[in-house]
């Protein structure tokens, strides 16, 4: 099998930080191109828009766009019309309507598209999966709290509308819980703290739910200083399961039974090389359909402007 050769559209510290080094790890995957207005990687073609990458570019079997979400579907669009495999950064897009035109024209090309969450793809998040579907399950919290100014900074479109502000992390944290539990769960209430500056909340509280009434709280805050928290905590019939640090460590009532490295965005890759065989999609929009119900109940509060 020929070697995917994929253009990185968007080429800020995520793509920088992950996506070049997985491209570079995975057997099949080659980094042909980069499309940025703002930065080039030495040694690759560099075109400022995804426009001119796909009219003047080398050829590319695929992209994967790396932009912030206000632009994707048009830039998604604009690949897919011209014959080409996506992959998207989570979120998949600013709204989950948009991204049914794009389903239906990937189906229609025989492409792929392929909307990512690399939260579930940590190396403790199967097992436990695997191990609470056999488990009674009793309540869920998620503690999900970071430092903006560490892990976005300067990244002004995250406060406007569409940028999900504290849900950027938050959806990874709903991309796992959607992947773990062994049923769907629905918002029933949230509050959203929003800068008086800023069009997108720095803070959230989630009430959830399942079918049988299981009580599910998450709590998003971007204002976190110091250690981070990355948690999710299950109390079940046979005890407290644990994932912590992103989904990167399982523990059963405090004992750590699972731990790996680790290669989420590897692992990313790796499907989207066997995806793009047969052209198959993989378009999962239940964490953002939680955000956005979250954004429908939630009872808005005004707190201290934000200043990066």
């Amino acid at each position: 099998m020929s070697e995917l050769r994929i253009a990185i559209v968007g080429f800020g510290k995520i793509a920088r930080d992950q996506h070049v080094g997985a491209i570079a790890a995975v057997p099949g995957a080659a980094l042909a191109a980069v499309a940025s207005r703002n930065a080039s990687l030495p040694g690759l073609p560099h075109f400022a828009t995804v426009e001119e990458l796909l009219e003047q570019g080398p050829p590319i079997d695929a992209v994967s766009l790396c932009t912030p979400p206000q632009v994707r579907r048009a830039q998604a669009a604009a690949a897919l019309a011209a014959g080409k495999h996506v992959m998207l950064e989570k979120p998949p897009g600013t709204g989950v309507a948009e991204l049914d035109p794009l389903v239906a024209m990937a189906a229609k090309a025989k492409r792929t598209l392929f909307a990512t969450w690399h939260s579930r793809y940590a190396p403790a998040v199967e097992p436990a999966r695997e191990w609470l579907a056999t488990r009674r399950l009793k309540s869920v919290h998620i503690n999900w709290k970071e430092d903006v100014r560490v892990w976005h900074p300067g990244q002004a479109w995250i406060w406007e509308p569409g940028g999900l502000g504290v849900f950027d992390p938050g959806i990874n944290a709903l991309s796992i819980l959607t992947r773990i539990l062994p049923q769907p769960v629905f918002v029933t209430a949230a509050e959203l703290a929003f800068p008086a500056n800023c069009q997108a909340p720095i803070a959230a509280y989630l009430t959830l739910t399942d079918i049988d009434g299981l009580p599910v709280t998450a709590e998003f805050d971007f204002r976190q200083t110091g250690p981070q928290s990355w948690d999710i905590l299950v109390e079940t019939d046979e005890g407290q399961m644990t994932l912590s640090r992103g989904g990167r460590i399982m523990a059963l009532d405090g004992k750590v039974v699972a731990e790996a490295p680790d290669e989420e965005y590897r692992e990313l890759y790796r499907r989207f090389v066997a995806l793009t065989a047969t052209g198959t999609s993989d378009v999962d929009l239940a964490p953002l359909r939680l955000v956005a119900d979250a954004f429908l109940l939630g009872k808005r509060t005004l707190v201290e402007p934000f200043v990066d």
